[in-house]
């Protein structure tokens, strides 16, 4: 007896359709790789235990959904029991027809229209008796689980705050079809089952044979028209998802599959767009985790969160304002449960929109004298000359530790680049790097200490400077630690807040911490290290006005003074700056808070040549 009817057709031929379409897609994405991504490919398919750990992460956050799970437990069992329990179903659904057809190769349609196919009575019969019975128990349950999730995603459209969720994302058109099938896919396939159960009278498991008795008493239709017309519906609606998979979000299932291995390989995106980016672009499944934790929203900017910029990026169209009007601090990024580098992806778009665009800052290096040596070189940065006061703290905690060293920019100040690399700018940015590295090597220096958390992630990412590059934090701890400088003063009720650039852009947590709770008692902040609030004054935004700015700072100030704190302590000029526009109590740089503790007077040791100039600061600082 040949297995086959005409109602497998839609469901056969968008499956051909849609592994036709996942594979031509991998082929091209795969061939467009640089040579050397090429070569990292092609050695990790060849390497079992990168191809293990791939594997492992694919299981744990494409089915397990453990980042949802983390974020939100109902959230979490949502994702899961749709794609486990799919999964679950499409693998024991094999292992049964298997074993009723006794072959190991059967049609694809097979094993999911397989009670269609089998129920003879007497097999059946012979079932009760045996394996079967099992099968039959737990495909049910498997059944079962898939619609526990389905009615939570039905909740979830009323109910997000439930799921952890404030706002949810808007859908378009091939969306709205492919959930709408997805969500009918399992009710089908249960009435389906159960008809045809209730049709034959036996058959069915401990879900679908009462409810089968049931609908057969129920529904006065010949029992058989009805059973054969809900696997109609079961395989078109079957068919119908995976036409329109491709140009839905859905096309993250197979996706996010491919970039997982990416990354296992060693394989990062680049400056530029590359294939590595379509790939990471098509990996976003639109859950809409990252609109809640983006701080637009508390400046009523509701178009430019990160899933609709990766949705115009997928669309090959983002508008300049999208691309221009984001802060570009990482929180998205860190709540994206597929680990998107949506930052990344963000000043791809923008290096697009200014590559035209020359100007030339070689200039610089005829302008600018050469510098003595010295242990250690300082670069304050342009944020910190907007804030003296951290300069002046930073030099006189050195010059107490009697550590030699170079203030780079002081009379000359030259801006890092990162400002230029956020505005896409990063050709521009070379000249200014350029022209830093011939300061910076000339003079000899074994540490670059900086108090801008900008220009220490830039230093650290792009200068390739054969030296130990170190935020003023800890290279202030490390002084400590070595007993360098004693610290007498001490400060009650201090929160502290993680700069975007120093905390999630570069990982430095502990040291600003540890060094802060050597002179202070620390009070928690609610939204702290991974998920700190921006405050405000962000560099990478260009579409804000004032007034926008002065909200995500407002609401940035309220969780920062949640528990009252006497001092809102930070390790970042621009921050600084930013809160002490609003903030009702004092703001300090970690560095400042430092010098106060040292004990007075100080005797500060002139380490530079220029000993009379030294001097002359050493006073200024004494008196205040």
């Amino acid at each position: 007896m040949i297995n086959f009817n005409l109602f497998v057709l839609p469901f056969f031929l968008g499956l051909i359709y849609v592994v036709g379409t996942i594979g031509k897609n991998w082929y091209r994405w795969i061939k467009a790789l640089p040579p050397i991504d090429k070569v990292r490919f092609m050695a990790g398919i060849r390497h079992p235990g990168q191809i293990l750990s791939a594997l492992k992460e694919v299981f744990l956050e494409g089915l397990i959904h453990r980042r949802m799970w983390r974020r939100n437990p109902l959230l979490g069992y949502m994702h899961m029991s749709f794609a486990l329990g799919w999964f679950l179903l499409i693998v024991l659904g094999n292992i049964e027809s298997r074993f009723y057809s006794g072959t190991h190769l059967n049609a694809p349609y097979y094993p999911i229209f397989l009670k269609f196919f089998i129920h003879d009575k007497l097999v059946l019969f012979f079932e009760v008796y045996s394996v079967p019975v099992f099968f039959r128990f737990l495909m049910d349950f498997l059944l079962l689980f898939v619609l526990s999730g389905l009615a939570l995603a039905l909740i979830k459209r009323r109910k997000s705050r439930w799921f952890g969720m404030k706002r949810t994302t808007e859908f378009q058109l091939t969306d709205f079809v492919s959930l709408t099938c997805l969500w009918l896919i399992f009710p089908m396939r249960l009435l389906a089952e159960s008809f045809t159960a209730g049709y034959y009278g036996s058959g069915g498991g401990f879900m679908t044979q009462p409810l089968g008795d049931f609908l057969v008493w129920a529904i006065p239709l010949p029992d058989d028209v009805v059973a054969y017309s809900m696997w109609w519906g079961y395989s078109l609606v079957l068919g119908i998802f995976f036409i329109t998979l491709p140009y839905s979000r859905y096309m993250h299932i197979p996706t996010e599959i491919l970039l997982i291995f990416f990354r296992h390989f060693g394989i990062q995106p680049r400056k530029w767009y590359s294939s590595f980016s379509d790939v990471e672009a098509l990996a976003c499944s639109r859950c809409g985790v990252c609109i809640d934790v983006c701080q637009l929203n508390d400046a009523g900017i509701h178009d430019s969160q990160a899933v609709y910029f990766v949705r115009g990026v997928r669309d090959k169209y983002v508008p300049e304002e999208i691309s221009r009007k984001c802060l570009v601090c990482g929180r998205c990024q860190e709540a994206c449960p597929v680990g998107i580098n949506l930052d990344s992806l963000r000043l791809i778009k923008r290096r697009e929109l200014v590559s035209g665009q020359a100007s030339d800052f070689s200039f610089l290096k005829n302008g600018l004298s050469l510098p003595q040596q010295a242990e250690v070189v300082y670069f304050v940065g342009c944020m910190s000359h907007l804030t003296p006061s951290i300069i002046r703290a930073m030099k006189g905690i050195m010059e107490h530790a009697g550590i030699s060293f170079i203030h780079l920019d002081e009379n000359r100040s030259v801006c890092c680049g990162r400002p230029l690399m956020i505005a896409g700018k990063d050709r521009q940015a070379h000249d200014l790097i350029e022209c830093n590295k011939q300061l910076i090597r000339q003079t000899r220096a074994k540490i670059l200490v900086t108090s801008c958390p900008i220009c220490y992630r830039v230093f650290r990412e792009e200068y390739n400077l054969p030296i130990r590059i170190q935020h003023h934090t800890q290279f202030i701890l490390d002084l400590v630690k070595t007993g360098k400088i004693p610290l007498q003063g001490y400060f009650k009720k201090v929160a502290y807040h993680d700069p975007c650039d120093l905390g999630r852009g570069s990982g430095v947590y502990k040291a600003p911490r540890e060094l802060l709770s050597k002179i202070a008692d620390i009070v928690d902040v609610p939204q702290d290290e991974n998920n700190a609030m921006c405050c405000g004054g962000s560099l990478g935004i260009f579409e804000a006005s004032q007034e926008q700015r002065n909200a995500m700072t407002g609401e940035a100030l309220k969780n920062m003074l949640t528990n009252q704190p006497d001092i809102l302590a930070t390790a970042c000029p621009l921050c600084k700056k930013t809160f002490e526009k609003q903030s009702p109590v004092e703001v300090k740089d970690i560095a400042e808070l430092v010098y106060q503790a040292l004990p007075k007077p100080a005797a500060y040791c002139s380490v530079s040549d220029q000993s009379r100039q030294v001097k002359s600061f050493s006073n200024e600082l004494i008196s205040g």
